[in-house]
């Protein structure tokens, strides 16, 4: 391979601190920070912990939180006097979480609306992990590139004074003091009590922060708040709102795999900071604050949800952006990331998007990180920014390889609307044109099916299945869908959940894997049709229309396949558990499922035939 090598400025070797006695540099080929064997000496790196004061006072002793931060850096950051840039990031997780024993999660088994019928236990965290190293993470791929790598613990975890806010402004200000001392401020010092300084002589003042699931979260947060020096992000598989987490179009639902979890819970889980001052983040924040405030029995957004919202702060942010994410993360999911991307691209920051079809987790190649963080920390111009802004991994290609699109959504998806036909308690059908018949067809709730059980019946009760014709090419879906279901209910309140699936179901295991089967879910409180903020209780036999977006998708649809509407009620998996026998009856003249599909309507009637 014929490599384009990037000379370095002179205004960039000032930058680094380059001086004529300086031998190890950052060598750069094809736009990315290369490994230089004189950075590639572990036994030589310099590592050291310290605390770094921020401007507020969470854990009640009167004195400013510190954060327990630790450094390593190149030797020649010493013996050179080289600055270099920074990849940080920062974690609740690092000094241990809470064990998952039965009592912990809420208990889902009572109606909506109500209680639940039991207390949830408070677990005590352990800390463990040796000191005063915070974490190995990042540092065996990065430091021999010529970065320096910085780990802090948030707030209330570890050797880090205050207490955890669960996307309380603490955990926004936390890492935004950590890059403001890596930029020049004076406010490090060499312990976590005493007024010894410490001063970040080896930083350039270009930072990088990035991060999987609260870590990737944590990086958003700081980005927030416009902190000079963070140049650039790479959240990975990020909860961008704890409202979206833990609730659902004003449905309280569980993200999946933690049936029963809710912010509280998440509290208790990563709260390992000093055990003699948890008490009291425990009666502040996880009794008050959040007891107030999370409101379990009407799931409504209000106004501590909208301030654990980043997208609500985004006003400030600077920081370039590189957003990853699965398809098929149905703990943290898609849209978490695609409201921020959305949002970047519209205040004109520079802004790409990696998708996966696989869960959660998974960062994008390295290859893209590097080109990333080698634009906007070293500052070379690699044309990272012309690049493609939205890269998915097809269906059956590694996670390495994604292929490149002008865009996410597709920019040739457009909105295809499908009308429901007569059938669905067997498979009725889904069709281009809407019916002149008035159908009206109805479903028993029951929360011991779950939702592939459901969609495997030829017939059931307690579901609605709508099918489109049997795809005779493959069909791109790219975007987000869109369901409006005119709906009644035979009780007050009830559980609304929607999967579209493709069908036949593969079996798992087999020739095919779950995430296969379901191309998106939804789900929502029809007590919530009119307003988010406000529900109100359901008129029995009274028709609403409730209308929701389910969880953004890139998925090919082979031929062969069709796809299935389906609708149901309580969904195992992520809703509350009412008893069994609410009706709820779904009027299909009045029902629309909306497809982005790439190439619109003409391809998916070319599809068809």
């Amino acid at each position: 391979m014929k490599y384009k090598l990037y000379s370095i400025s002179l205004a960039a070797a000032l930058t680094w601190g380059l001086s004529a006695y300086s031998q190890t540099v950052p060598v750069f080929k094809e736009g990315e920070a290369q490994v230089v064997e004189g950075f590639n000496t572990p036994e030589k790196w310099i590592r050291e912990d310290l605390w770094v004061e921020t401007d507020f006072d969470t854990d009640g002793d009167g004195k400013l939180d510190r954060m327990h931060v630790d450094v390593t850096r190149p030797f020649q950051t010493e013996t050179e006097q080289l600055r270099l840039p920074i990849i940080y990031e920062t974690s609740p997780y690092y000094a241990g979480t809470a064990e998952m024993v039965d009592g912990i999660m809420w208990n889902v088994k009572h109606e909506l609306g109500s209680d639940a019928p039991t207390g949830r236990l408070h677990p005590e965290v352990k800390r463990t992990g040796e000191r005063p190293i915070i974490s190995n993470s990042l540092i065996r791929e990065w430091v021999k590139r010529g970065f320096i790598v910085v780990h802090s613990s948030s707030p209330g975890t570890g050797l880090s004074d205050g207490s955890p806010t669960i996307g309380g402004p603490n955990e926004s200000l936390a890492p935004k003091a950590v890059v403001e001392w890596l930029c020049g401020k004076d406010n490090g010092y060499k312990d976590r009590v005493g007024g010894e300084k410490v001063k970040a002589y080896w930083s350039t003042g270009n930072v990088g922060m990035t991060g999987t699931s609260f870590n990737g979260t944590l990086p958003i947060a700081a980005a927030t708040t416009g902190v000079e020096g963070l140049k650039a992000i790479i959240p990975v598989a990020p909860n961008t709102s704890y409202y979206h987490y833990y609730r659902s179009n004003g449905l309280v639902r569980s993200p999946g795999g933690y049936l029963g979890e809710d912010i509280d819970v998440l509290y208790d889980f990563v709260h390992s900071g000093d055990e003699s001052k948890r008490a009291y983040g425990n009666k502040v924040i996880r009794d008050t604050e959040m007891a107030n405030g999370q409101d379990r029995r009407s799931g409504d957004y209000n106004d501590f949800w909208a301030g654990r919202d980043y997208l609500n702060h985004m006003a400030g942010m600077k920081a370039a952006l590189l957003m990853s994410h699965g398809f098929n993360d149905w703990n943290v999911m898609p849209e978490h990331s695609y409201r921020i991307y959305k949002k970047a691209k519209e205040m004109g920051l520079p802004a790409q998007i990696y998708y996966h079809q696989d869960g959660h987790g998974g960062p994008p190649p390295m290859q893209m990180m590097n080109r990333w963080f080698t634009r906007y920390l070293f500052g070379i111009e690699n044309g990272v920014e012309k690049d493609a802004k939205a890269w998915i991994v097809r269906e059956n290609d590694r996670q390495s390889e994604p292929t490149p699109y002008a865009d996410y959504p597709n920019p040739a998806a457009s909105d295809v609307a499908l009308y429901l036909g007569a059938g669905g308690l067997n498979h009725g059908t889904l069709d281009f044109q809407k019916s002149n018949k008035s159908v009206k067809e109805t479903l028993v709730d029951d929360v011991s099916f779950t939702g592939d059980s459901l969609a495997q019946l030829a017939s059931s009760q307690h579901r609605l299945l709508y099918l489109s014709p049997v795809l005779k090419k493959p069909l791109h879906l790219s975007g987000v869908s869109k369901i409006s279901i005119k709906m009644a209910s035979t009780k007050t309140s009830a559980n609304l959940s929607v999967w579209l699936v493709a069908l036949p179901w593969e079996q798992q295991g087999k020739q095919g894997r779950i995430t296969d089967d379901i191309i998106t879910r939804g789900w929502a409180d029809p007590q919530n049709h009119a307003s988010l903020r406000n529900g109100s209780a359901l008129v029995p036999g009274k028709f609403y229309d409730v209308s929701f977006d389910l969880q953004p998708d890139d998925q090919i649809i082979p031929a062969g396949q069709q796809i299935g509407l389906m609708i149901f009620s309580s969904d195992p998996e992520f809703t509350l558990w009412p008893d069994a026998g609410t009706q709820i009856t779904v009027d299909l003249e009045g029902t629309i499922l909306t497809l982005p599909v790439v190439g619109g309507r003409e391809s998916f009637r070319d599809a068809l035939r």
